[in-house]
């Protein structure tokens, strides 16, 4: 570990067509929030370069070089890619925590672990996923063939780069498309790293591209790109507009987006373990420092509790042990970003002018480290019109609010613009299945918070964003459904 902590990172290039490019435009400095130390530069793409991203992977695409593989080929390539993530697990969770800040205890799991997965998963997929025989008339055959839709641009957070990025590229892959990926200019190293290993494990040239630099300006090339078929999103809301309107000004590409969330987090005075339910809803919350698309960031209790359960959060919250993401003692890791430290804080002065009651946390710690670090921080009186209770912070904030029936309950878990994730603690069955039924989000826990594996898909309602990522679902965002219709 202190071997990998401590090695040097090479400046990093573009991966265009196989092969490790300069950009046109001025390099990036790589920014470790551990300590503040600079590790290494990335790119900064230009729209130039992204034009020949884009245009290398049309190319891929249109010569059939994967696109019309056999699929037990394609198989084979994803599989030989799964086999190198989990050789190289360790390397590329020790560089993606240098990178972004996630405790490694999760990291490990989260990133190679669940990217290894997700390609496998997709390889197995491959053979099986087929297209239909349309009931039709004797004397009619119809086909309904499910094809690539060619040039996918997938656009990546940097809260988990490498287990999103899986998510969006395994899929995508599986169905015989080429991509050009675009890293957060905060988290690009371990998707630089898979760019090669994908190569190495027999990726044809072309298929992957993957453009570093920033939103504004890498980003923005490739939503606006007329030869890019579909484009796929994580990340924030404002973001996901605008790329919704370079769709509507370039070639009106498919935009699948998934757009994060202010998730409630139910306690019901009938749960049979209130304990366990406030150490579980603590790491809900505060596990990658709140850097989480799901994270339950709005606790409603039961007034008859409220109390009791928030000194019950509070005491786990404060027992959490923040630190170096890479001591393996650190439950919590280090904020993405100075700037998204930032951000966190300037909630914590809106929360106090709002009324709201800072229990724990809410400052800055660690600062002699030279990295970005949170405590853990519990906000109640926190009322449904309240910034906090509206607005997406990504940091290890939690907002608490009372309620008095299951009703009130329903009604503030859904009196938000978001819908992603929730969770119900309750020992009633019947007043479970009422509020999975009555909350609008993606997905619902029921006494656990977290732990959905890539048999389930994950998407958001209203302003979380459209489209689902994982599962057999996430397939049909890179195909297209094409009817044969046959006289016989």
């Amino acid at each position: 570990m202190d071997k990998l902590r401590q090695a040097a990172v090479a400046p990093q290039k573009l991966f265009l067509d196989g092969t490790w490019q300069a950009a046109e435009g001025a390099p990036l400095d790589v920014v470790s929030p551990i300590d503040g130390s600079v590790l290494t530069t990335i790119e900064g793409a230009s729209a130039a370069d992204v034009g020949r991203a884009v245009a290398s992977a049309r190319a891929a695409f249109e010569d059939g070089r994967w696109s019309r593989l056999a699929p037990a080929a394609r198989k084979k390539v994803m599989h030989a890619i799964a086999d190198r993530i989990e050789a190289e697990a360790l390397e590329l969770a020790v560089l993606g925590v240098r990178d972004n800040g996630t405790e490694f205890n999760m990291a490990y799991k989260a990133e190679p672990g669940s990217a290894a997965g997700t390609f496998r998963y997709y390889a197995e997929a491959i053979d099986k996923v087929a297209g239909e025989i349309a009931p039709t008339a004797p004397d009619v055959l119809g086909l309904v063939h499910r094809v690539p839709v060619g040039v996918v641009g997938a656009i990546v957070p940097w809260n988990f780069p490498l287990m999103i990025g899986a998510w969006k590229l395994a899929p995508a892959l599986a169905m015989g498309n080429s991509v050009v990926l675009k890293p957060a200019e905060t988290a690009s190293l371990t998707l630089l790293r898979l760019a090669r290993i994908c190569s190495d494990c027999g990726l044809p040239d072309g298929v992957l591209n993957v453009v570093t630099g920033t939103g504004a300006e890498t980003g923005a090339a490739l939503a606006h790109s007329t030869d890019v078929d579909v484009l796929t999103f994580t990340g924030s809301g404002a973001t996901g507009r605008r790329l919704l309107e370079a769709s509507a000004a370039s070639n009106l590409k498919r935009v699948y987006l998934e757009l994060g969330g202010k998730s409630p987090n139910i306690v019901f005075a009938d749960d049979p373990d209130l304990a366990q339910a406030a150490k579980v809803s603590a790491m809900g919350i505060f596990r990658n420092s709140g850097q989480v698309c799901v994270a339950g960031s709005r606790l409603l209790v039961e007034r008859a509790v409220h109390d009791d359960f928030v000194a019950m959060l509070t005491e786990q919250a404060e027992a959490l042990q923040v630190g170096d993401p890479l001591d393996l003692r650190s439950q919590i890791g280090a904020v993405n970003s100075e700037d998204q430290l930032r951000r966190n804080l300037s909630f914590m002065d809106m929360a106090r002018a709002e009324g709201g009651h800072i229990v724990t946390g809410g400052a800055r710690i660690l600062g002699d480290t030279g990295g970005t670090y949170m405590a853990p921080t519990v906000v109640t009186r926190v009322t449904p019109d309240a910034t906090l209770f509206q607005r997406e912070v990504f940091g290890p904030v939690l907002a608490v609010t009372p309620f008095d029936t299951e009703e009130e309950a329903l009604r503030l878990a859904n009196a938000t613009e978001f819908g992603l994730a929730a969770a119900v603690w309750t020992g009633n069955l019947s007043r479970a299945h009422r509020m999975v039924a009555g909350i609008r989000a993606g997905v619902v826990h029921v006494n656990t918070y977290g732990g959905a594996d890539m048999t389930v898909p994950l998407g958001g309602v209203k302003q979380s964003g459209n489209g689902h990522d994982k599962s057999l679902h996430a397939l049909d965002k890179y195909v297209d459904l094409k009817t044969a219709w046959i006289q016989l």
